[in-house]
């Protein structure tokens, strides 16, 4: 994708040096934006090989609304670095996403009472209802966990939206990692919208990205240079088994036709 290769060169080339909490500097700009036409094919990286595996399951995980990575952990360590000794992560997306918690005032008590949200259902009961909702907006900024987490949300808020028959997504990001994070991103919520869709009777639309804080760990230029170097391949397809959304598996995916150039590696900044 020739977006993403653009906004590494728009980084690099005017990006400021920052220092932040991994002690590796980054090179950051302000207030980054792309989007993809989804009908192109699906957007994984075909600069460099991107784990679809680890995506994917990722992607499933969040759907369960676990708050833990004993079963993530069976299949990739994604998540292990910011999990306690007994696998609790405390900011876990699919617990905001699935059970996000809301109070509300009792009149009869005079106090709050906490029940949860289930996001995602919420979205695609309005697909289904009145496609033309402007209110199908997930978030996982919980304010009391997020100042407190070890690493709270950084794609914190996505919004769905129908045009015609196509389902778009709008995801923000208060803080992106250019050569890791976002391929990742990317993918995932373009995914997750191709899942949505397809539970929806609609097609796949658009994926549009803000970044807030886009940055390049200076570790990392090297790499992000050799791929400035490639040139972009033919988009894969993704095929989705019809199931309802939150009973699929790993294996009603199937990637077709992905030949990427090879890995690169990029230390993670802790």
């Amino acid at each position: 994708m020739r977006v993403y290769l653009d906004l590494v060169e728009r980084v690099l080339a005017s990006g400021v040096r920052k220092k932040n909490r991994t002690g590796v500097d980054t090179i950051s700009t302000f207030a980054e934006h792309y989007r993809v036409d989804l009908a192109q094919g699906f957007p994984l990286l075909t600069t460099k090989k991107v784990n679809f595996q680890a995506l994917l399951y990722e992607v499933l995980w969040y759907l369960s609304g676990e708050d833990h990575i004993r079963n993530l952990q069976k299949h990739t360590k994604i998540w292990n670095a910011w999990a306690d000794e007994h696998g609790n992560l405390d900011t876990a997306y699919g617990r905001y996403w699935r059970r996000f918690p809301s109070a509300q005032l009792n009149p009869a008590t005079g106090t709050y009472e906490v029940f949860e949200v289930d996001q995602i259902a919420k979205v695609v009961e309005l697909l289904k209802t009145d496609r033309t909702s402007r209110r199908m907006v997930v978030t996982a900024w919980e304010p009391g966990n997020a100042f407190g987490s070890k690493l709270p949300p950084c794609h914190y808020s996505f919004v769905f939206n129908v045009q015609g028959d196509r389902l778009s997504c709008h995801l923000t990001q208060r803080s992106g990692d250019i050569a890791i994070g976002i391929p990742f991103n990317l993918a995932a919520y373009s995914l997750l919208t191709q899942i949505l869709a397809q539970e929806s009777g609609l097609t796949p639309g658009w994926f549009s990205h803000t970044i807030v804080d886009a940055h390049i760990y200076v570790t990392h230029t090297d790499g992000l240079r050799e791929q400035l170097k490639r040139s972009p391949r033919p988009l894969p397809r993704l095929e989705i088994t019809r199931k309802p959304f939150d009973q699929l598996a790993f294996e009603d995916f199937t990637l077709i036709g992905y030949e990427p150039y090879p890995p690169i590696k990029f230390e993670v900044a802790v």
